[in-house]
């Protein structure tokens, strides 16, 4: 299968520059899967798609605003931080710009001395272990000097850092927001769970590579980046509970996909677990874990747009996307929303 096999033609603008207000009153793609129907609503109408017994399956990451801004000791020289995977306590893996200035023992402030950091090996694909020294706690210097990590087709920055969280956002550790999350609120949540639909948390840490495109021609050639994913007994003995009782598994987002399908063996089982993922769903691989999903548009020949042809198939999904782009939904990270059921 080619990588282009994958691609869709998208009007600049429709890339959605900021997040709809409030939250869940951005739009919602509905396919019916069986029927091949569209249904256009918004988000907050998801309830009405939702039944008695059915499971959210929701990722509870949090992103940490893990963009940096500082300065070379002693020259001065600007350089940016983007932290990419904590290490221990006070060892981050990070990409940084220009790289140049970055030799192993260099030497950068952030924040007026709130933080330093030592360069102590260069990485194979040019990322950096550092070492960082301050005093108290590291999240809390982040939320006062750092810049939350946007995409980088989003060339505005947002004020109120919350907006690239999820409101269930629990376990810092990612680089990137679980994007299909972002459309729910406490009020619409409450209402799910009113009409007697569960709702689930497993963890996915979201990489920088969510948003690595796919640069080789055959997508059976692509290499995976890997995340860190967990899934404790009491959540995976819930979905396996309910799709006994008939009652519908839907994951919120890729992320909850990319965690399920790790731990989901051929009977459709999934099982707790934890640890490092490099799974990768493109067809003709079907979908074992869930029986619906909660997204985002996706970039184009992107990882996530392959995934999400696993629900269906590549055909039926650029078919979705085109007649999005015809109805001027807003795409990508801080777009709207698509539901498979």
């Amino acid at each position: 299968m080619k990588t282009n096999d994958f691609y869709y033609n998208l009007p600049e603008e429709l890339i959605a520059q900021t997040p709809a207000e409030p939250r869940d009153s951005a739009r919602l793609l509905v396919y019916h899967r069986d029927s091949k129907q569209i249904e256009h609503k918004h988000f907050y109408d998801v309830v009405d798609y939702l039944n008695k017994g059915d499971l959210l399956v929701v990722n509870n990451t949090k992103v940490l605003p893990v963009r940096l801004y500082g300065n070379k000791v002693p020259s001065g020289g600007k350089i940016e931080f983007l932290l990419l995977k904590r290490i221990d306590l006070t060892h981050w893996e990070v990409i940084l710009k220009p790289g140049r200035i970055a030799k192993i023992g260099s030497v950068f402030t952030f924040g007026d001395g709130l933080l330093t950091a030592t360069v102590e090996s260069v990485e194979q694909d040019g990322a950096r272990i550092v070492q960082f020294s301050f005093d108290g706690v590291f999240e809390d210097i982040l939320n006062k000097i750092g810049e939350m990590p946007l995409p980088p087709y989003i060339k505005q920055k947002i004020s109120n850092k919350d907006r690239y969280n999820t409101v269930y956002s629990k376990i810092n550790g990612s680089a990137a927001a679980p994007t299909a999350g972002l459309h729910f609120t406490n009020q619409l949540l409450d209402k799910i769970r009113a009409k007697g639909v569960n709702i689930a948390e497993v963890l996915l840490h979201v990489g920088l590579g969510t948003f690595r495109p796919v640069k080789v021609d055959n997508v059976e050639d692509h290499n995976m980046h890997s995340e860190y994913y967990k899934i404790d007994e009491a959540t995976a003995a819930l979905i396996n509970e309910t799709r006994q009782k008939v009652g519908r598994v839907i994951a919120v987002g890729t992320t909850a996909v990319r965690v399920l399908e790790s731990v989901v063996d051929q009977q459709g089982n999934v099982h707790a677990g934890q640890g490092y993922t490099q799974i990768f769903l493109y067809p003709p691989h079907k979908i074992r874990s869930v029986d619906g999903l909660i997204t985002n548009f996706h970039l184009p020949e992107s990882t996530l747009i392959m995934l999400v042809s696993c629900m269906c198939s590549r055909e039926e999904v650029l078919d979705i996307y085109n007649t999005a782009v015809q109805n001027k939904y807003r795409f990508f990270s801080f777009g709207d929303a698509t539901m498979f059921i």
